[in-house]
């Protein structure tokens, strides 16, 4: 068995971890970290997990987690990871975190969107960016992984296969994005109060998001295609679970309409946990987030708009699953050699 150890217990990401652990045959949770909720069970934190795990939640000593744990999610805030992740490298076999923390390579990039994480150059340089679908062998044997945000995995999948496998060069991309209340975890803030968040669509990001600025530092070095401009604004709306990126892509290379689904449908042959989808194809349009609620799956399709000159690409995922806790899981069975789908084979709760 693999030894987990998750950090950050009390938070949704920390409380969804927990929930998929405990149903993966390959892992044994041995340790929960947190400094404001130590001395509390799951089931307290967590109202959904009623099982007596023997664990409660304890103040984070590194020689105590090194000792108890193969693998360690940091389901922290990203100052709280770089300071942990520089103490566990190189003493656990694998760290993964899911904060922002490491997950923009450049610099000066990183220190616009993550002003406060004061990390380690050299240690970003380590961590793997964590799409299984899209970095294939690479974490294989990874010491320290960085799981991409929610909107970044949606707009990455989405557009991977028009620079990867068609080799377009996008020139433009505007990327619409729209989420539930979960997107912004457990702090309190009075706009996610719910007499202001139910029944709205809250421009949150209008102009800019750093997860737009994380999918253009990923694509910075992709071949044989190119990324140019990126932009994009982000909604909340009342949803509690998932996200709909909608990316309007431009770009002076021809298309063919026919092609664009056949190339996407090459591209994810075998990723299990990437749907490729006609709009029409089921009674409600998809992708729609409500199709995807607590499960891996991201639903993504393509379109192609001639007389707006554009193609159009739509990816629905959960955020607190492939956004977040499910695609660490996935990327742990990759990091230890498991079948990616292993723990992960739920399939989404509709209506939700």
């Amino acid at each position: 068995m693999i030894r987990v150890g998750i950090v950050g217990a009390s938070g949704l990401a920390g409380g969804e971890l927990i929930r998929l652990v405990l149903q993966h045959p390959e892992l044994e949770l041995t340790f929960l970290g947190g400094n404001s909720s130590a001395g509390r069970r799951p089931a307290e934190l967590h109202p959904g997990l009623r099982l007596d795990l023997g664990l409660t939640v304890e103040p984070v000593v590194t020689d105590r987690v090194v000792e108890r744990c193969d693998v360690v999610f940091l389901a922290t805030p990203a100052p709280v990871s770089a300071r942990l992740a520089a103490k566990l490298a190189d003493r656990v076999p694998c760290v993964i975190d899911l904060s922002g923390a490491f997950r923009i390579r450049t610099p000066e990039l990183h220190e616009r969107w993550y002003p406060q994480a004061g990390r380690s150059g050299e240690l970003a340089d380590r961590f793997v960016y964590g799409v299984p679908e899209l970095v294939g062998d690479e974490l294989e044997y990874a010491p320290l992984i960085s799981v991409p945000g929610c909107y970044a995995t949606a707009i990455t999948l989405g557009l991977a296969p028009l620079v990867l496998e068609l080799g377009l060069d996008l020139r433009t991309v505007v990327v619409d994005g729209k989420s539930g209340s979960s997107g912004g975890g457990l702090q309190l803030r009075v706009p996610d109060l719910h007499p202001l968040r139910n029944g709205a669509i809250a421009p949150y990001a209008p102009t800019g998001h750093r997860h737009a600025a994380e999918v253009g530092d990923w694509f910075q070095g992709a071949k044989p295609g190119t990324l140019g401009s990126l932009t994009m604004s982000a909604y909340g709306v009342s949803h509690v679970r998932g996200l709909l990126a909608s990316a309007y892509v431009f770009t002076d290379d021809e298309v063919d309409g026919r092609e664009l689904q056949r190339a996407y449908l090459r591209f994810y042959r075998g990723h299990r946990f990437v749907r490729v989808r006609r709009n029409n194809e089921t009674l409600i349009p998809v992708p729609d987030p409500q199709a995807v609620v607590g499960s891996n799956y991201c639903d993504v399709s393509v379109l192609h708009d001639p007389d707006g000159g554009r193609i159009v690409v739509l990816a629905a995922l959960d955020n607190l699953v492939k956004g977040a806790s499910g695609q660490a899981v996935q990327a742990l069975n990759k990091r230890f050699g498991l079948p990616e789908e292993t723990g992960l084979t739920m399939q989404p709760v509709m209506p939700t």
